[in-house]
């Protein structure tokens, strides 16, 4: 199953696609599309669609996830974000694509087991789970891929009904036969490395 995710934004706005084989996730590309200051919101809107719908075209997402805007300080920002989700929205309704919401609480949950996790947080535990390198940059891909990753875990068919609508429930659909899953051990792993490298600095 081919999952893209989505960051909304009109001046930067994140992408990332993972293909996700039984309980394996796996990196299909990703980036970050940046709309010039000059452009007018008009125009903005119409480069975020036309370029929704080639991606939707090239790589034929089974499944497309959306960030929901939940909450911001500043209006004028969540006025921006909100209209660069609907232009999202509409490319995956016009290609007929199943869509996907979650708050950003919720995709947070579900890669890092908090809500309150920051962007490092989250990019960090981006790479691990899809066994990369380094961290995508700049935030706003690996925030898409984060997106995705949640609704590739939220999607296992064979236990749709297993599974709530923002954090899978993984005692529930996938017990543990020996105490510990590989995703969480990278994830420990993961923090176990990240302590390492605080106690030495």
């Amino acid at each position: 199953m081919i999952v893209l995710g989505i960051d909304p934004g009109t001046a930067a706005l994140g992408w990332g696609l993972i293909d996700r084989t039984g309980a394996t996730l796996r990196l299909v590309d990703v980036g970050c599309l940046e709309t010039s200051s000059e452009l007018g919101l008009p125009d903005r809107l119409l480069a975020i669609h036309r370029f929704i719908g080639d991606l939707i075209a090239r790589h034929k997402p089974d499944l497309i996830a959306v960030e929901r805007l939940f909450f911001s300080r500043n209006a004028q920002t969540a006025f921006a974000v909100g209209q660069a989700r609907g232009v999202v929205l509409l490319a995956a309704a016009e290609a007929g694509r199943t869509i996907r919401e979650a708050t950003p609480n919720e995709v947070k949950m579900a890669v890092t087991g908090s809500g309150s996790a920051d962007k490092a947080q989250v990019g960090r535990m981006v790479a691990v789970i899809l066994r990369l390198d380094e961290v995508p940059r700049p935030d706003d891909a690996a925030d898409a891929l984060a997106v995705a990753i949640w609704a590739a875990n939220s999607e296992r068919s064979d236990d749709r009904e297993a599974v709530g609508a923002a954090v899978m429930d993984r005692a529930a659909v996938a017990p543990m036969a020996r105490g510990e899953s590989s995703y969480d051990r990278a994830v420990r792993e993961a923090l176990a490395r990240d302590r390492k490298t605080a106690s030495r600095s």
